[in-house]
Formats: C-alpha cells, sequence, structure tokens
C-alpha cells in the first residue's frame, strides 16, 4: 500500500491510498493503529507531507563509499543527530535557502531512506525491527554545511534543522511492497544531472541495526521518523563544490517508493 496524506477540493486533509488520475481512497482510523480503506474516492488538490513526525532520527556516516570520499574511518557505532520535526515539508513543496545561508552558497543535497515507525519500540532487537516499521518514504536531509562545520558549538542540529530542511514523500510504501529496505537503489538528481547514484545495500548498519542501536533503552515513539544515511556524490566534496541556488529542482528518487520533487527557494 501506498499512503498518502493530502489536500482534497472541499479542503480537508485525507490520509489515502491507490492514488491515480488526481483521486485517491480514503483512508480512516490511525496509521499507527488501526485503519482502513474505505474505498471512497475523493479529489487530490495537493499531495502533503506524507506524517508529522513525533521526533526524527538521523544516522550519519551509514555509507561506505560517501564515508570514503569525506576521508572519515568507518564508524563502530552508528552516529545519531536529529532534525527539527518542524523542518518537515512534502513533495512538490519550496525548500528555502535561509537569509543565513544566502551571501556564502553553503547549502547541500543528501538524499536519504526513511524508516517511519508505526508503534513504540524500546529495546527492540534488528531480527525483529519489521514488526515496528510503518512504510518506507524518500527523504532529503538538507544541510547547511558552514553552520555544520563551523556554528552550532559542534553540534549538528542547527545546520540540519532549517524550516523546510527535511522534505519528504510523496508517500508511505508499506513493507509488503518492500521485502528488503537495504536492497534498494537510491539516487538524487539535481536540475536534471544525477548527482549521487547508489544502492541501500552499501549501508554500514542495516535498518534493523538502527532500529535496534536507537532503541536500546529509549522509547522510538510511533510516528518518529529514521533518516538511515546518505550515500557518496554530496555537493561539498565536489571539485568544484555544488551548492544549492534559488530555482534548482531537487529530485530524490528510491527503488519501489518513487520520487519526491522540490525547488529551492530563497527565504524572504
Amino acid at each position: 500500500m501506498r499512503i498518502i496524506k493530502f489536500e482534497s477540493d472541499d479542503g480537508r486533509v485525507y490520509s489515502g491510498c491507490d492514488f491515480k488520475d488526481h483521486t485517491a481512497s480514503v483512508i480512516e482510523g490511525d496509521l499507527f493503529g488501526k485503519f482502513a480503506d474505505t474505498g471512497k474516492r475523493k479529489s487530490v488538490k495537493k499531495i502533503m507531507a506524507p506524517v508529522f513526525p513525533a521526533a526524527i532520527f538521523c544516522i550519519g556516516l551509514n555509507y561506505r563509499l560517501h564515508a570514503r570520499e569525506i576521508g572519515f574511518d568507518l564508524p563502530k557505532y552508528p552516529v545519531v543527530f536529529m532534525k527539527n520535526p518542524a523542518a518537515v515539508t512534502g513533495h512538490m513543496d519550496d525548500v528555502l535557502i535561509p537569509l543565513s545561508c544566502a551571501k556564502i552558497p553553503e547549502v547541500d543535497y543528501e538524499a536519504e531512506l526513511c524508516v517511519v515507525i508505526k508503534k513504540a519500540a524500546k529495546n527492540v532487537p534488528a531480527d525483529r525491527a519489521a514488526e515496528y516499521i510503518l512504510g518506507y518514504t524518500c527523504a532529503n536531509d538538507i544541510s547547511a554545511r558552514r553552520w555544520q562545520k563551523h556554528a552550532g558549538g559542534n553540534q549538528w542540529i542547527k545546520a540540519k534543522g532549517f524550516d523546510t530542511f527535511c522534505p519528504l514523500g510523496p508517500w508511505i510504501v508499506t513493507p509488503d511492497e518492500i521485502d528488503n529496505p537495504n536492497a534498494l537503489d537510491i539516487e538524487c538528481v539535481l536540475n536534471g544531472q544525477t548527482m549521487q547514484k547508489s544502492h541501500t545495500s552499501d549501508m554500514i548498519f542495516s535498518v534493523g541495526q538502527i532500529i535496534e542501536y536507537l532503541s536500546d533503552s529509549v522509547t522510538l515513539l510511533p510516528g518518529t521518523l529514521i533518516l538511515t544515511g546518505t550515500p557518496s556524490g554530496v555537493g561539498y566534496t565536489r571539485n568544484p563544490p555544488v551548492f544549492l541556488q534559488p530555482g534548482d529542482v531537487l529530485e530524490t528518487k528510491i527503488e519501489k517508493i518513487g520520487t519526491l520533487v522540490n525547488t529551492l527557494r530563497l527565504e524572504e
């Protein structure tokens, strides 16, 4: 099932599935509890971010080739940071370049597979992690590199937590359609040019291992997002560096999920 959140022509917001021909079948109930497809179709005026998260956990340095391109040893444990839940924005929404990042280009892209937790998870072993997953979606860990390196007291949260710095979507694909999240093509395309092209098998820590690590004596609430890391090819490692500019079109593509599209715009 592909679950979307959408605004209809009646001005109301719905969860839905079977999206086609600008309509979707309405889902009733709690996505993090019991829900069902009603079969009643509504027009889709706008696709929204598929979930407003309880929390956003992110894993850094989780692709072997990415660690190599920035000159880091492979981590022994997952590198964890967080993003502000208010940073979430949806498919076809603008990603804003903050005014504090406008004079010297620094805003970068990071295509990532995102896991959505469906029920409270604590002390979950890796081999049971699938029981706690609602589904998967595309995400991009937009990052302000100067802020990341030189501001914020050596913490990454500010650099990665600006408004709209977590585009998400276009929908959540349930696990019955993705039997192995560690076997997916992942790609980032900027203005039609492929910048990142990899496979989730290059991840150092699998989805199950990440959930086991994050839930160690910590409760992951329903609706928690886990961004599982980005592959090689990010902008700041290129020669010359490539940073996002107003008007750029960013596509985040993951096999069996789809394509998340966003346009860059300068914050007003």
